[in-house]
């Protein structure tokens, strides 16, 4: 007789004695035959989101995710078997995972799509349908490509970890764990003068291109036209700071325009474009850029202040990083003086291909 089985007798007699049997029982059961007819021993399923693809490293889940929809996928045929969305405030909670009901064990694949970009939003148009390939985002914009919303914030699965996951048959509680990136970026545009002097924002126009608006179910951009996102926001500000070349601490009014793009490609083209609004008419006729303040590649000069993370690679810097500043100096005739430029704080050398 086991040590166990001793301890069950002493303390219940016979009794505890045929409940130790009992248990022995089932849980032989659940490893045989049996199982495939007991709804007691079926397994149970869960899956578990996290976005610790950030720059710290950190689950941002509950703070930054208010919904998610899980697609299981048939990993040979791209079919969709089981889907649902969960918009609850059980999504907003430490420790939440999905309930994953009524799928037969196996192997599979998880997409995901989360955050309120993806539910209902106006700003994304969700493909829908009974593959993975259906399973798209597409940015929503007004005619002729403009984009000029605070985009809601969208994440996707990472595609590289599309993966096929096994779903077992055997007894007990099995977790699957989905990771996700974000997919929308902030970009605040700070116009200073050098000498410190007030700038108005609503002297200029402020835009960014690129055609990022449509990613298929791996998050790959597809074919798109070339969207023109300007400022959802557009405001004054007062800061503390230094002029370039000083040494003394003084305020300063600045411009500011607030972007939301899409999805940052390392291997892409975004451009940032500034003008004056007023233009002399003979200025306009001779020379339809004379009102032009800066052009730049935002992209590149991201790329140029990763700083502590120089070792990490430029599309995992991108995919990490959700929000950029860039602060523009002028001169007397409101123009950026190129040779003074801070991305996130740092100051940077422009590349060449920068356009003025």
């Amino acid at each position: 007789m086991t040590l166990t089985a001793t301890i069950f007798r002493k303390l219940f007699g016979h009794a505890g004695k045929a409940a130790l049997f009992a248990m022995a029982l089932t849980l032989t059961a659940c490893d045989s035959m049996i199982y495939d007819h007991d709804d007691d021993c079926d397994p149970v399923y869960k899956v578990r989101f996290r976005y610790d693809y950030n720059l710290k490293k950190a689950d941002a889940f509950p703070s930054e995710v208010n919904a998610v929809t899980l697609y299981v996928i048939d990993p040979a045929t791209g079919e969709v078997v089981w889907q649902k969305t969960d918009d609850s405030e059980a999504v907003r909670q430490e420790g939440y995972m999905m309930d994953i009901e009524g799928l037969e064990p196996g192997d599979y694949k998880l997409l995901a799509w989360a955050g309120d970009g993806h539910n209902g939003s106006p700003h994304f148009t969700m493909g829908t349908g009974t593959h993975d390939h259906h399973l798209t985002a597409r940015i929503n914009r007004a005619e002729g490509g403009i984009v000029n919303t605070d985009l809601h914030r969208l994440y996707k699965d990472l595609d590289f970890e599309y993966e096929t996951r096994e779903f077992p048959k055997s007894w007990g509680t099995h977790v699957q764990t989905v990771r996700l990136m974000k997919n929308t970026n902030d970009i605040h545009v700070v116009l200073q003068h050098l000498s410190g002097e007030p700038v108005d924002p609503n002297l200029f126009t402020y835009e960014i291109e690129e055609a990022n608006g449509s990613m298929d179910h791996t998050n790959q951009l597809t074919d798109d036209e070339t969207l023109t996102y300007r400022p959802w926001r557009v405001r004054a500000g007062l800061a503390t700071g230094f002029v370039p070349e000083t040494i003394e601490e003084s305020k300063f009014s600045c411009a500011i325009a607030d972007f939301t793009v899409g999805r940052m490609m390392a291997a892409r083209k975004m451009w940032l474009t500034i003008r004056k609004k007023e233009q002399p008419a003979e200025s306009r006729a001779a020379n339809q850029d004379d009102n032009l303040v800066a052009r730049i590649p935002v992209i590149d000069y991201s790329l140029l202040v990763k700083g502590h993370y120089e070792n990490m690679p430029d599309q995992e810097y991108l995919d990490r990083q959700d929000d950029y500043s860039m602060v523009f100096f002028l001169d007397d005739d409101m123009r950026w003086i190129n040779a003074y430029i801070y991305v996130n704080a740092w100051m940077v050398v422009p590349p060449q291909d920068t356009e003025m």
